[in-house]
C-alpha cells in the first residue's frame, strides 16, 4: 500500500472501528486517529457535553470541520464516528481522499458492545435497541455508498478482520 494513502473506517457505533483502526495502523506502520477523540481534544470537552450544550447539529458542524482536516492528512488510519456519513460533505471528503472501509455489524452485536457505554449520547434513551435499528436503516445505505471495502465484523476476532483488510487493500492495488 502506498505510504501516503489513508484508510478511513466507517460504520455504526460498536462495529470495532477504534479497535481495528489501532491494530491496522500498528501493522501498517501508519498513524492512527479517532475523529471523536480529535474533536474532544480540540474542544476540551467530551462528546456527550458537546451534544448537551450544542445539540447534535452543533456536534455535526464540529465533526464536519474535523473530517475535512483529518482526511487531508497522508498515511493515516482514521476511525470515524458512526454518524459521519449523514453529511454530504463528509461523504465526499472520505470517498475522494482515501480508501473507505465499512465495518458492518448487526444491531445485536452493537447492543452487546455498547450496552454499558455512557459516552454515546444517542443511546441514552429508554430503548437503545430501537435507536440502533433506526440509525442502521438511515445510515447503512450511506456507508455502502462511500465504501471501497465492506467487511462484516460480527463474531470476528479483530486480528482476523485486520488480516482480511490488509488482503483486500492489497488486492485493490493490483
Amino acid at each position: 500500500m502506498p505510504s501516503d494513502q489513508s484508510i478511513f473506517l466507517v460504520g455504526p457505533m460498536g462495529a470495532g472501528k477504534t479497535t481495528i483502526g489501532r491494530l491496522l495502523s500498528s501493522e501498517l506502520g501508519m498513524e492512527f486517529v479517532d475523529s471523536d477523540k480529535y474533536i474532544e481534544e480540540r474542544c476540551g470537552a467530551t462528546i456527550p457535553w458537546i451534544f448537551d450544550m450544542e445539540g447534535e447539529a452543533g456536534f455535526r458542524d464540529r465533526e464536519e470541520q474535523a473530517i475535512d482536516q483529518l482526511t487531508l492528512r497522508s498515511g493515516v488510519v482514521l476511525a470515524t464516528g458512526g454518524g459521519v456519513v449523514m453529511r454530504d460533505l463528509n461523504r465526499e471528503h472520505l470517498s475522494s481522499r482515501g480508501v473507505v472501509v465499512y465495518l458492518c455489524t448487526s444491531v445485536e452485536q452493537q447492543i452487546a458492545r455498547t450496552a454499558k457505554d455512557k459516552n454515546r449520547p444517542l443511546l441514552q434513551t429508554a430503548n437503545p435497541a430501537q435507536v440502533l435499528r433506526d440509525l442502521f436503516k438511515k445510515r447503512d445505505p450511506l456507508y455502502r455508498e462511500v465504501a471501497d471495502i465492506i467487511l462484516q465484523t460480527d463474531q470476528r476476532n479483530p486480528r482476523w478482520v485486520v488480516s482480511e483488510l490488509k488482503k483486500r487493500i492489497k488486492a485493490m492495488e493490483s
